[in-house]
């Protein structure tokens, strides 16, 4: 038994926990009960930021605390929240081009480059390439290499330049889908009909039918093939 377990340190106190536990579960192992800082815990919400430091390694490492696995001799922090700034905008406002996102992150002219935020990123998306794109105009670029950002902020907590770039992300997609991209005729059908009260009937028989009923038809439900 005592092969399969390790120690780590949780602001700084030492704790003895199975090995190939998540950092979370681990955490939970030793006894913390996660209030916050704690959401989907399958690596597609960004609210577990963790900071901590190995044995024998001066450097400081970030990571998602639902997918990085414990090691040995571990000293890790909890990042609850993290408090980049936020710029206020209207996006009816506001152009896609690289103007509306100097105008808001100026910060970005600050950019070394030196590829921190790609390799902090626990989704392995191309930050520092999103911000380029961002700098230079490319809009759609940057929304389409932002698209799976978790706004976890550890990309921001690594950055010499002090930029935040989900932030930035975020922007960009806004702009991208409000100014950039087609619109989907679709959905405007769809909100046409639920405005006309179109549903209004089918939507009562979904709320009065029993849970069974309910996982019945979901099983039976259509599925749209992947490609």
């Amino acid at each position: 038994m005592a092969d399969e377990m390790l120690t780590i340190y949780v602001m700084g106190k030492a704790y003895e926990v199975p090995r190939d536990l998540t950092i979370m579960k681990a955490m939970e192992y030793a006894g913390y009960r996660f209030l916050r800082g704690c959401g989907c815990r399958g690596a597609f919400c960004g609210a577990c930021g963790t900071v901590y430091r190995t044995k024998d390694d001066y450097r400081l490492k970030v990571g998602l605390a639902c997918q990085e696995v414990v090691q040995d001799e571990m000293y890790l922090s909890e990042i609850p929240f993290f408090p980049g700034n936020k710029s206020n905008y209207n996006v009816e406002r506001l152009k896609p081009n690289a103007e509306s996102v100097l105008k808001n992150y100026p910060e970005v002219f600050r950019c070394l480059a030196c590829n921190t935020c790609t390799k902090a990123c626990p989704q392995d998306i191309e930050v520092m390439e999103y911000i380029q794109a961002a700098l230079r105009g490319d809009i759609e670029k940057a929304a389409d290499l932002s698209f799976d950002c978790l706004m976890c902020g550890l990309c921001a907590a690594r950055c010499p330049a002090e930029i935040v770039q989900y932030n930035v992300a975020l922007l960009c997609r806004r702009l991208y889908s409000r100014h950039v991209a087609p619109k989907a005729k679709h959905l405007a059908k769809r909100f046409k009909e639920v405005k006309r009260r179109k549903f209004d009937k089918e939507l009562a028989d979904l709320k009065g039918m029993k849970k069974r009923d309910l996982a019945k038809l979901y099983d039976a439900r259509d599925i749209e093939q992947a490609d």
